[in-house]
């Protein structure tokens, strides 16, 4: 049995449900392996990070576009030509040094695929789902994101209504960095509130 790499715990029964009638699909000859690749690969590179990384690295170097981003996710980020499932409602929300957000769908897995692309396995499991919202300190700092204690953390639960996108901090001593460059600062995690930049 597989693990998760980050948190070490075996895959849900949904995770195993979803092998198994991938196998089987396989197996009738009904899909390929290739196929299932290429879908995931369309997710990676046409629907993945870089799009909300692309986002984030504008609003850092345009103050009018992160105004918009603040007031209207959906809108600002089809000025960029992003468009996607799971973005029809976003809501953007920024984190500053006395707030930090977080992200997490306690019910199941909502999530902006069009601008984070597929959902890690992390953010889909029961112990994050329920300690992100009763202990979210101990557990970003577990995940690698400790925060003072003076700064306030937000916590978003999205839905099937809405989902959140956080936009960090641009990191100190990028001055001088290029939008492209800055994009390539920008984490998935940090999109989530998971990770500090």
């Amino acid at each position: 049995m597989t693990t998760d790499h980050h948190h070490g715990t075996p895959p849900a029964p949904v995770e195993r449900r979803a092998v198994a009638l991938e196998e089987l699909l396989v197996e009738q000859g009904l899909i390929s392996h290739e196929d299932i690749d290429a879908v995931q690969q369309e997710y990676e590179t046409q629907l993945g990070p870089m799009h909300g990384a692309r986002v984030v690295a504008r609003a850092w170097v345009d103050p009018s576009y992160r105004e918009r981003l603040l007031a209207n996710g959906t809108r600002a980020v089809h000025e960029l030509g992003i468009e996607g499932p799971e973005i029809e409602h976003l809501v953007v929300v920024a984190n500053s040094p006395e707030v930090h957000h977080v992200v997490v769908c306690t019910l199941c897995s909502c999530y902006p695929w069009g601008v984070l692309g597929l959902p890690p396995n992390w953010y889909k499991d029961p112990p994050y789902r329920a300690r992100v919202v009763r202990e979210p300190r101990v557990l970003l700092a577990e995940m690698g994101c400790p925060l003072e204690e003076s700064v306030e953390i937000q916590v978003w639960d999205s839905s099937a209504d809405c989902r959140y996108l956080v936009l960090p901090e641009r990191p100190a001593g990028t001055d001088g960095l290029s939008e492209e460059a800055l994009a390539g600062l920008v984490t998935r995690d940090s999109m989530v509130g998971v990770e500090v930049l």
